[in-house]
């Protein structure tokens, strides 16, 4: 069900990304709405759009943002290639199946959510009298909001996602103190990858915005990486962890995403997720980090070595207690290496010490 409504949402966002601000399309719309003429556009040349044309003239000329707005003039639908490069009919009456259920009111609308649901093709229809851009995707629709709305709740939501990254840079410190002493249980961890499922999402939801604003959300994609940076790598480093069975991790943070907004606020939920289960209280129980996040963090060390030292020691305890020579004794390690390692993992844990009890 979570696979196939992310698949979906890509969907209706690459729908958004051909009309979005910067490109042709979007101005020729402009165009349209400022003329108020309203306008049926169908963006697909296959087979199925072309069965439901009736009437019209053909073209096949090459689009362009003007003579699409000149053609809207006519009371007709407008068929463009599925690149957007070319004008293939205008004034087409377009007969859909009738049988198909439809929740719009207006012919022009009605027409378009069953072309949508009939041939899978993106259909745009603009209100000549209200000014409103909708575009129908299979059985969905997403109606296009002013520049200035979806500004204004793009800064709001990376307002939101600045506190909650500030959050889980707290926990993710707070954890890696816990790890150098010995003392994670498993309500720390979940707490880590709760937070971070909550940054993802709300960083997901910016990312819709900054596809509707085109180029004008340059800015707001640059301070989203800028927050996001890393953040997916440590949350599956915290999966490889923790988990039960750590060459799982990839496929146990796609079962995050399966989760509701209600189970993302219960704990027990990402005890199952890790592969634990068991009564309320096994959020208590202690947990043995692997090690593979701390010693990610450590500066010119390849994830390729850091699984070997994984592999050899099995637990970030392990390898704190192991010496120069145990270091040196695993594959692509070597002695230099090993005592920057050691080095590494020394000043790691006085920072996060320090950083915790101050």
């Amino acid at each position: 069900m979570a696979r196939r409504k992310l698949k979906k949402e890509q969907l209706l966002m690459e729908a958004v990304k051909k009309v979005a601000p910067g490109t042709e399309l979007r101005e020729a719309l402009e165009h349209i709405i400022d003329a108020k003429t309203g306008a049926l556009i169908v963006i697909g040349d296959m087979e199925d759009v072309l069965k439901l044309c009736d009437g019209g003239f053909e073209l096949d000329c090459k689009f362009t943002s003007l003579k699409l707005f000149e053609l809207a003039k006519m009371d007709g639908a407008i068929i463009l290639d599925s690149e957007v490069k070319r004008i293939l009919r205008a004034n087409v009456h377009l007969v859909p199946d009738s049988s198909l259920p439809t929740s719009e009111t207006g012919m022009r609308h009605r027409t378009a959510e069953r072309v949508a649901k009939q041939t899978k093709a993106l259909v745009i229809s603009i209100s000549q009298k209200r000014d409103v851009v909708s575009l129908y995707v299979n059985d969905m629709k997403y109606v296009l909001l002013d520049l200035r709305v979806i500004l204004s709740k793009a800064n709001q939501a990376l307002q939101t996602l600045e506190r909650y990254k500030t959050r889980l840079d707290q926990v993710l410190s707070n954890l890696s103190a816990l790890e150098f002493e010995d003392l994670v249980t498993l309500s720390d961890v979940s707490t880590v990858l709760q937070r971070a499922e909550m940054v993802e999402r709300v960083s997901r939801e910016i990312e819709r915005y900054i596809t509707e604003l085109g180029v004008e959300g340059r800015l707001i994609k640059m301070q989203l990486d800028e927050l996001m940076a890393n953040v997916e790598e440590e949350r599956l480093l915290v999966i490889k962890d923790y988990c039960r069975d750590s060459q799982r991790a990839q496929r146990m943070r796609q079962e995050l995403l399966k989760l509701s907004p209600e189970q993302l606020l219960d704990m027990m939920e990402f005890c199952q997720v890790l592969g634990y289960e068991g009564p309320v209280n096994i959020l208590d129980s202690a947990v043995h980090p692997r090690g593979y996040r701390c010693l990610r963090k450590i500066p010119r060390l390849p994830m390729s070595v850091v699984n070997k030292i994984v592999d050899k020691f099995k637990s970030l305890q392990a390898v704190l207690n192991a010496g120069i020579k145990d270091l040196d004794d695993v594959d692509g390690v070597g002695e230099v290496r090993a005592k920057a390692i050691q080095e590494g993992l020394r000043k790691l844990k006085e920072y996060h010490l320090l950083e915790r009890y101050i």
